[in-house]
């Protein structure tokens, strides 16, 4: 059993920014969105792997929930650009799925699992100021207890 390192609470701090390519061909900055759009972070272990092709299918299929609500998706892992197209193409993925290949933003948000090369599963919310709002980690990578209707439950309440 791996564990990821102890990690500090980032609710109610400033969401660390960062900039990562991503499936879409454009680069995406978090802060980007600050001022007009909350933002949800779904951090992931690997693309193809049988939980996660349940997870991002489940969240893109509730895109146009999200988009009501003031709110864009964004998935995050280590996998390439390439890689993170060809998993959005075979299994109808529309959200954004960016390569964190070197797992940067996963250890300034505290879900890097350095010793499998992974991040945990995990969400963070992310208001329109830029401010964590809600976050949650899975215990385990295998777990996908956090389901997107509860995440825009979380959203429709900033």
């Amino acid at each position: 059993m791996t564990h990821a390192s102890p990690r500090t609470a980032l609710t109610g701090q400033p969401a660390p920014d960062f900039t990562l390519p991503s499936s879409g061909g454009d680069p995406v900055t978090l802060s980007s969105y600050r001022g007009h759009k909350n933002v949800v972070l779904v951090f992931y272990p690997l693309d193809f792997s049988p939980v996660c092709s349940m997870q991002l299918p489940e969240y893109s299929g509730r895109q146009d929930d999200f988009g009501d609500a003031g709110a864009v998706v964004l998935g995050v892992n280590r996998d390439s650009v390439y890689a993170h197209r060809a998993w959005a193409a075979e299994y109808g993925i529309e959200v954004p799925l960016l390569a964190d290949m070197n797992l940067k933003v996963a250890h300034e948000y505290g879900v890097a699992i350095d010793e499998r090369g992974t991040s945990q599963r995990a969400v963070f919310v992310i208001d329109r100021e830029g401010v964590v709002r809600f976050e949650y980690v899975e215990e385990k990578t295998g777990d996908y207890t956090l389901r997107p209707e509860q995440v825009l439950a979380k959203v429709r309440e900033l």
